[in-house]
């Protein structure tokens, strides 16, 4: 009897190998053979999505469905960070993973340290080094998102220990500050390069990250709304604030494109639920 137990258990075990095995084969398989995946490329670099200031995995959900959708990639984890800064990843990848996406979560989502936050988005990263020996990645960030990634890169965008950045996609960016908190509307202007008539913390801290992108041939698109309003905003960040970041590069990526979206769906918090968004930013990520 005891005989027969062990024998039942390792077909049971040999059996739940082979499917998990089949499923991964699967599943690659049918993205590979997808008609519309083959405008994209296949890569194993994941793109991490980081929502903003009191945002939930539901800022990130429209754009990640989209990438889905349009034949991109199946492979969709979340890693969960908690008040400590703790990560925990929900989901796997597969070693065959084609064009992954990582959904960020914080917990704490209206922490306002920029090193805190900075720090978590790091710990995200070693999670994912550790658990699948990443060394590069792409980053989307809508709103605040982008002022905790741009900190990011500037206390650790040097150390080579570290998963490397590849691309970003900045939305609706607040790098010099946010109407009615530190700025008013039409209050402040930009020269040709970028550089803003006044400068508010802690944009003044960031012009490290010229340096910073210096030779790491990164990608930048940034994305803005204008509501067309008079406002020259998309009702929470001003344009000016968005596009500034162009002046903290100075030049520095390989390459820096500014994109405007206008009218009613170009507002703060549609531009993550914005179908012309997830084209433009989906063809700059993993277009052929």
């Amino acid at each position: 009897m005891k005989k027969f137990w062990k024998w039942s258990i390792g077909i049971v075990v040999l059996l739940i190998v082979v499917w998990v095995t089949y499923i991964g084969i699967y599943r690659n398989t049918s993205i590979a053979n997808n008609p519309k995946h083959a405008k994209y490329i296949d890569s194993a670099t994941p793109t991490l999505f980081l929502h903003g200031y009191g945002g939930t995995v539901n800022s990130e959900k429209f754009l990640v469905k989209e990438a889905e959708n349009q034949g991109v990639t199946q492979d969709i984890i979340t890693a969960h960070v908690d008040e400590a800064g703790e990560v925990k990843l929900k989901g796997h990848l597969d070693s065959d993973t084609i064009n992954p996406i990582v959904q960020v979560v914080l917990k704490e989502n209206k922490e306002e340290d920029p090193d805190v936050n900075a720090e978590w988005f790091k710990n995200v990263l070693v999670a994912l080094q550790t658990e699948y020996h990443i060394k590069k990645f792409n980053f989307v960030g809508h709103s605040m998102a982008n002022m905790t990634f741009a900190q990011y890169m500037a206390i650790y965008g040097k150390d080579t220990a570290l998963p490397q950045l590849q691309r970003q996609v900045n939305i609706a960016g607040t790098f010099n500050g946010v109407l009615h908190m530190n700025e008013e509307v039409n209050e402040i202007t930009l020269d040709a390069d970028g550089k803003p008539s006044r400068m508010n913390p802690p944009y003044q801290d960031l012009r490290v990250l010229k340096d910073v992108y210096k030779g790491k041939n990164i990608d930048v698109l940034n994305i803005y709304g204008d509501l067309k309003d008079g406002t020259h905003s998309d009702g929470s960040v001003s344009n000016t604030s968005s596009r500034s970041l162009k002046y903290l590069l100075g030049g520095s990526a390989k390459t820096y494109r500014e994109s405007e979206y206008v009218g009613p769906s170009a507002q703060h918090s549609e531009l993550h639920d914005n179908e012309k968004v997830a084209r433009e930013l989906i063809q700059f990520l993993w277009g052929k």
